[in-house]
């Protein structure tokens, strides 16, 4: 990798709405020779974690993305823990026709999570198609009662990502509902992504190049699972969220909406030309999209030690890169 610390940028970007328990995105920006890449795993992961996210990041400024099968995907507009009228007013706005709705965001959120998801129907119509993520806090037994119930709710679901926590746990509930069970965590987090296929506890793989270590490595994750792929984004900046539209567009076969419409989700962004859907579609970029200067100044981290932790994170995960290139918690070398 190169040495690019000195001139990477550590950013601080508001949250439209308090998202995945955040209200701010922090990360970094930095350049290469084919362009500028992003690092930006989450503040409670550990280096190892991190390590693959930097992969992703050295993989777009220094290798580039393999060659797109299409020039278009289709996006799934994201509704966050929100009341009914905003949720109505995110799924009209977007232009989209798929709905991935949050939900099971406290313990007794249900009534909540009903009301969301009646209001997104009423907004999408009969034909459009929702998805709720569960981010894996329910048990076996809470996840089968509540899918039903938020199933009829929305009018039939197209799937139920991560309702659970464990491969043993998705295959469990599985079983016991008809709505299709799509694995994230399951995946990303795992030593052996195709155990869930094995193990009979998805039907639906969900992939996130930038946790998985860059597009190439996400791809062979995806041919290990043997399951249909629904591409994610990790809520990056359209910096990094241009390599999860470059995973996307590598896909042999892409037969549902991806999670990449999540531009809205933040109240700013570094690139004047910001990757928003439209018409329910996002383009697939074959380099990455360029900073813009002005607003690299406008969203610099205000905080000089939140700066200093995030220098000092690179500069201990790039070593950690440099010590062991093959020996990522997240990667896969004999798919």
């Amino acid at each position: 990798m190169s040495d690019s610390a000195a001139e990477s940028i550590v950013y601080a970007i508001p949250m439209r709405t308090r998202f995945r328990g955040i209200t701010v995105r922090e990360g970094m920006v930095l350049p290469g020779p084919l362009g500028w890449g992003e690092f930006c795993p989450f503040p409670e992961y550990d280096d190892q974690e991190a390590a693959t996210w930097l992969a992703t990041a050295v993989e777009q400024i220094e290798t580039g993305w393999p060659e797109p099968v299409r020039d278009r995907i289709p996006i799934n507009c994201t509704v966050p823990a929100v009341g009914q009228e905003q949720a109505h007013a995110i799924v009209t706005g977007s232009g989209c026709r798929t709905a991935k709705v949050k939900v099971a965001d406290h313990p007794h959120s249900l009534a909540e999570d009903l009301a969301r998801v009646e209001a997104v129907r009423d907004a999408l119509g009969p034909r459009g198609a929702i998805r709720i993520d569960a981010n894996a806090v329910w048990d076996v037994d809470t996840a089968v009662r509540h899918i039903n119930r938020i199933d009829r709710a929305a009018g039939g679901l197209e799937y139920v990502e991560q309702p659970c926590l464990t491969i043993e746990e998705l295959a469990a509930v599985r079983r016991r509902v008809t709505v299709r069970i799509a694995a994230d965590e399951s995946i990303r987090r795992a030593e052996d992504p195709m155990r869930v296929a094995v193990a009979g506890a998805a039907d639906i793989a969900v992939l996130k190049c930038t946790p998985l270590g860059g597009v190439r490595r996400a791809l062979q994750v995806a041919e290990a699972t043997g399951l249909p792929c629904v591409v994610s984004s990790a809520l990056e900046t359209s910096i990094g969220l241009a390599a999860q539209l470059a995973l996307a567009g590598a896909l042999p076969e892409l037969d549902f909406a991806c999670g990449l419409g999540t531009s809205n989700l933040l109240a700013g962004n570094l690139t004047s030309d910001i990757l928003r859907p439209v018409d329910g579609y996002l383009p697939v970029l074959r380099t990455p999209p360029e900073p813009d200067p002005d607003l690299l100044v406008r969203y610099r981290h205000p905080d000089a030690d939140r700066t200093a932790w995030w220098q000092e994170r690179s500069a201990r995960v790039s070593a950690l890169l440099a010590q062991h290139p093959g020996a990522r918690r997240n990667s896969m070398e004999n798919p």
